[in-house]
């Protein structure tokens, strides 16, 4: 059972080595919670819908729902996996959902903020638990669903703190290269401009980067946690690292 973020880490880059997903199609599919937020206005017990692949004309149907008044079942190692997605703070009253076959996404647990997470699957490529707000939802479905371009109105956020594997960092829509593994980090889904900002576009362990530069989805890479680190506190010493040092 993955318990930790780092079993999820070190589970997704040991599947990436020899994974391949052959399938020539995104399995994700997200769903209208971009647009409508997750607190309140779904309810438990619904599988939502999202828009069917291209060339897909079947109905999307529903899946079994799971979970009772928004209470985790704590043995449940995919609501597990969504929490640690992101940082405590948002992911403790996030609603989790998987993201199923069709389009569906399945209600886990009904939250009670905006933010959403997914459980992922580690066995599959580019399919990495997450924490999302409804800005960064709506990016991230533009993206699966090959629109030319993002159509969030604001900066939205998204937290891949378990890490996650890809097949591009210049490309979208590519469905085909070889699996990177990438470790935990956190977005800004905005059009930066790497140039412009004097920031890196390629893949790193540390630091920030701008990913898919010059295209229309670019967007902020930011490694790590923003909890990392310790809090400043009145009369803390300041060490040449500049980490903060308790007395």
């Amino acid at each position: 059972m993955i318990n930790t973020r780092r079993d999820f880490i070190a589970s997704a880059i040991a599947a990436a080595v020899s994974l391949r997903d052959n399938s020539g199609r995104s399995s994700v599919i997200l769903s209208d919670l971009a647009s409508s937020g997750a607190n309140g206005s779904k309810q438990e017990g619904t599988a939502f819908k999202g828009p069917a692949a291209a060339g897909d004309s079947s109905p999307v149907t529903s899946t079994s729902v799971s979970g009772e008044d928004g209470n985790d079942r704590a043995e449940d190692p995919k609501i597990r996996r969504a929490r640690l997605a992101g940082p405590f703070q948002v992911s403790k009253d996030a609603t989790i959902a998987e993201l199923g076959p069709g389009g569906v996404m399945t209600v886990l647990v009904k939250g009670t903020n905006e933010w959403v997470c997914t459980p992922g699957d580690e066995n599959k490529i580019g399919a990495p638990p997450m924490c999302l707000n409804p800005m960064g939802m709506r990016w991230m479905m533009d993206v699966m669903q090959g629109k030319p371009k993002p159509t969030n109105t604001a900066p939205g956020m998204i937290y891949m703190l378990c890490g996650a594997t890809q097949r591009s960092n210049t490309d979208p829509t590519d469905k085909t290269s070889p699996a990177i593994p990438i470790g935990p980090h956190w977005m800004v889904t905005w059009p930066f401009d790497a140039a412009a900002s004097g920031l890196p576009t390629t893949v790193r362990d540390g630091g920030a980067w701008v990913m898919f530069a010059e295209t229309p989805y670019a967007y902020l890479h930011v490694c790590g946690d923003p909890w990392e680190g310790n809090e400043y506190h009145e009369g803390d010493k300041a060490v040449w690292t500049m980490r903060y040092a308790h007395r």
